[in-house]
């Protein structure tokens, strides 16, 4: 398989590996995909309110890492770490994604009223601030709604993917006032099914969304090249 399509993903927790790993195989499985994973950025993560200078030069150096592998793109796979990522990405000769940019991105197609369905509580705020700049930027009106699927991910963690997609699902049923649903992290993918069965919105998941964005991405840059 050719360098030019390996991706380096950067992971902050093995949660989020199978999700993507999936998403390539549906989207894009001719890309060759070669993870990272630093355990400790999300142990970390929460335990602070706000992003500190160490987690952040963290995330750069797997940036710098992941460069030295010879990718055509890094996508982060924890949604934690916004503005670390950013810097990673003006940084980089490479495209570097956010894992929910694309997502976000799509969102807006969908609707004004968007509601995002969470398990990982440190990751919201950057989220959501993330959603309002994209908004700004665009001149849209779209608002964004989030909503704690509360034990969620602690049931994942525990091997009990069932609960962890039921009550999901749960959040997005009772969530009635939304023409979209964003489910904010890479972990919560397999929860997609069940929350499609209890709606008839769009329900967008980040891996589907970030493979499709890479994937534009490094083709154009391959027809430009």
């Amino acid at each position: 398989m050719s360098d030019a399509l390996r991706i380096s993903l950067i992971h902050a927790t093995p949660l989020a590996m199978a999700p993507i790993e999936a998403a390539f195989r549906e989207a894009w499985p001719e890309a060759e995909i070669l993870s990272l994973l630093d355990e400790g950025l999300s142990v970390d993560r929460a335990k602070d309110a706000a992003l500190t200078p160490d987690l952040a030069a963290r995330i750069v150096s797997l940036a710098r890492y992941a460069e030295g592998t010879g990718p055509a793109g890094i996508l982060y796979t924890c949604s934690a770490f916004g503005e670390a990522i950013e810097e990673a990405a003006r940084t980089s000769p490479l495209p570097v994604l956010k894992p929910n940019e694309a997502m976000f991105e799509e969102a807006f197609g969908h609707g004004p009223r968007v509601a995002m369905i969470y398990t990982f509580p440190a990751a919201v705020e950057g989220m959501a601030e993330e959603f309002r700049e994209e908004a700004a930027r665009r001149n849209s009106g779209a608002g964004l709604t989030t909503v704690f699927a509360e034990g969620a991910r602690e049931a994942l963690a525990g091997g009990d993917a069932e609960t962890h997609n039921r009550l999901i699902a749960e959040a997005v049923a009772r969530t009635t006032d939304a023409d979209v649903y964003l489910l904010a992290h890479f972990s919560m993918a397999p929860a997609a099914p069940a929350c499609r069965a209890v709606t008839d919105r769009p329900v967008l998941t980040a891996p589907e969304a970030a493979v499709r964005k890479m994937k534009a991405l490094v083709e154009a840059g391959e027809r430009s090249g």
